[in-house]
């Protein structure tokens, strides 16, 4: 396969990943009426493109972590970019906030195995991702829960109009740090897949290096095509989020978007791929039992939480299947 068409598939899947991901960094703030969705959008932009340019390491495990490099070709990114798109699509046609982050791990790994069987497949990588799909969902729901308990005893005395405008002005730096949070993970994604091909194309089967560096090009390009998907569309991603899950107030959103937002940086600096999805989404469960339990709409949580666990086992499959085709093709 053409190497412009496999990065044509890899802008493609950044796109779709601002279309349903990027949106969760900002759905709170929007649902809270904090700020209005343009201005929602502008931050988000230009702070994912800041997060962005903040480090490689995530880039650095997708690009190297996943599959051997010199098991794999430019069909086998292929096949697993495409799976990881469709099913984003798939989730936004439904309005359920999917993971962008599992999905193309989850590709790499099916594409990967059609590719090369089992010693195809990378364990530091894959063993990383596993970490991010326990630790961010549950890491977010405990730090959402912790931090609005211990706002909850320090503005115990606070009046309620002073209190919802102390954290209306404090949501926009939680929104910023959110958005920021979702460039140095999410935004890395895409790099690390065009990354590989650029590796794929400049070095013969079996002189892959495993030490690189990511192009500043690259970098750049990844998170302006995001920001791009972000402006056009998602709203629906966030009135699920911001909306549907559970009633929200800025003191709330300020606590789920800086819980989340210190989950998913944190994973960031180790090269740990997480979803944010899966990190705002918990947080904002996390946040809305603290009022009280039925405060949450776990039958709407419950099918998020579903969209998350099939994602894995759909998305491998998926990438499996389209290696499969384009060998057949190629052939």
């Amino acid at each position: 396969m053409p190497v412009w068409v496999v990065v044509l598939l890899a802008y493609l899947f950044e796109f779709a990943n601002g279309w349903t991901d990027a949106p969760n960094s900002i759905a709170t703030v929007v649902s809270t009426r904090v700020l209005r969705p343009l201005q929602a959008v502008g931050l988000a932009g230009v702070l994912n493109l800041v997060g962005a340019l903040s480090g490689t390491a995530v880039a650095k495990t997708i690009a190297g972590g996943i599959v051997d490099p010199n098991l794999v070709d430019l069909n086998t990114i292929a096949a697993a970019v495409l799976a990881a798109t469709l099913w984003a699509m798939g989730a936004q046609y439904f309005g359920l906030p999917s993971s962008e982050s599992h999905a193309l791990v989850a590709g790499l790994l099916g594409a990967g195995f059609a590719a090369g069987g089992l010693e195809g497949l990378e364990w530091s990588g894959t063993q990383k991702s596993l970490i991010g799909l326990v630790t961010s969902p549950v890491g977010g729901f405990l730090m959402g829960l912790l931090l609005m308990v211990l706002i909850y005893r320090i503005f115990a005395r606070v009046g309620r109009r002073l209190v919802r405008r102390i954290f209306g002005r404090g949501q926009v730096l939680s929104a910023a740090f959110m958005a920021f949070s979702h460039g140095t993970n999410d935004a890395q994604k895409t790099m690390g897949i065009i990354t590989l091909v650029l590796l794929l194309r400049d070095h013969p089967p079996g002189q892959v290096p495993t030490e690189f560096d990511i192009p500043i090009w690259v970098i750049v390009s990844a998170a302006v095509v995001m920001g791009l998907g972000t402006m056009i569309g998602g709203w629906r991603v966030v009135r699920t989020l911001g909306v549907r899950i559970t009633h929200l107030e800025p003191v709330q959103g300020f606590a789920a978007e800086t819980g989340a937002a210190a989950v998913i940086t944190g994973a960031a600096q180790l090269g740990i791929p997480v979803s944010t999805t899966h990190a705002i989404g918990s947080s904002i469960m996390g946040v809305g039992a603290t009022k009280r339990f039925s405060a949450v709409r776990w039958g709407v949580a419950g099918q998020v939480v579903t969209a998350w666990i099939l994602t894995w086992p759909s998305c491998m499959l998926l990438g499996y299947l389209l290696e499969q085709a384009f060998k057949g093709i190629g052939s």
